[in-house]
């Protein structure tokens, strides 16, 4: 009996031979597929990556934001009719500039695009909700995906989030980040842009803004379209309120 016991655990060594050829096998199958996959993620970013440096330069003419509003529009069969006027930095109002950054970003010129201590309380922030509600995005990050990417919320997309806003902080001056941002942010339904929310809300140009009009236009910032018209709803008051003193 304890010799056909023996016999059984026994293994030739031609049949070790070929089992581990065969998991080296599979493991160079594996390995190869991963690279493939990999080079293929690369190639075609490579390929999609947007000429960030030409921005230095030229206005963007639209936005993935303003295309996909667009497409909104004509699944539901309303005009698409955009208010968009472009505007030097230097005609835009400094309250509006101080409020904005304030409100989005406060280290927006100290940070090189990310701003960690607010990914970090973010994190926290959504863990504790149990969802992913906030994202701590700098305001280059917010360009970077009203410019170029979808509003999904996935790994993939937020990774390319990253890059191009790496590459914006990298092409870019830190005013001319602001001025693209001030530019193409929604300001209501079909309103994009500091000139045209300054004429859409107020009925001025952007270069006249007051101090409590610019911090109520940064309080409607994280939604836009809520509050569109434009009614100072007890939580705007207290935004703008809030704003306003740190703008202080």
């Amino acid at each position: 009996m304890a010799e056909s016991r023996r016999l059984l655990l026994y293994h030739p060594p031609m049949v070790k031979s070929n089992l581990r050829h065969r998991l080296a096998r599979l493991l160079f199958r594996l390995l190869l597929l991963t690279a493939l996959a990999l080079s293929g993620i690369a190639g075609w970013w490579w390929r999609t990556f947007p000429d960030i440096a030409a921005l230095a330069k030229v206005n963007p003419t639209t936005t993935a934001l303003m295309e996909a509003r667009a497409a909104d529009a004509r699944r539901q069969d309303r005009p698409v009719t955009p208010r968009w006027s472009w505007t030097p930095l230097s005609h835009i109002s400094p309250h509006l500039q101080k409020a904005v950054i304030v409100s989005e970003d406060a280290s927006f010129f100290q940070h090189e695009g990310f701003d960690w201590g607010g990914i970090q309380d973010a994190t926290l922030r959504n863990i504790k909700a149990g969802k992913l509600a906030r994202g701590g995005s700098t305001i280059t990050q917010q360009l970077a995906k009203n410019l170029y990417l979808s509003s999904e919320k996935n790994l993939l997309r937020k990774v390319h989030e990253a890059l191009i806003a790496r590459s914006l902080e990298r092409r870019l001056s830190k005013k001319r980040i602001l001025e693209i941002y001030l530019n193409v942010a929604e300001w209501g339904q079909d309103v994009y842009g500091a000139e045209a929310a300054a004429q859409h809300h107020f009925s001025k140009p952007a270069a006249n803004l007051t101090e409590e009009e610019a911090a109520l236009l940064a309080a409607i910032l994280p939604a836009p379209l809520r509050h569109d018209p434009l009614k100072v709803t007890p939580y705007l008051a207290y935004r703008q309120t809030k704003i306003l003193r740190w703008m202080q």
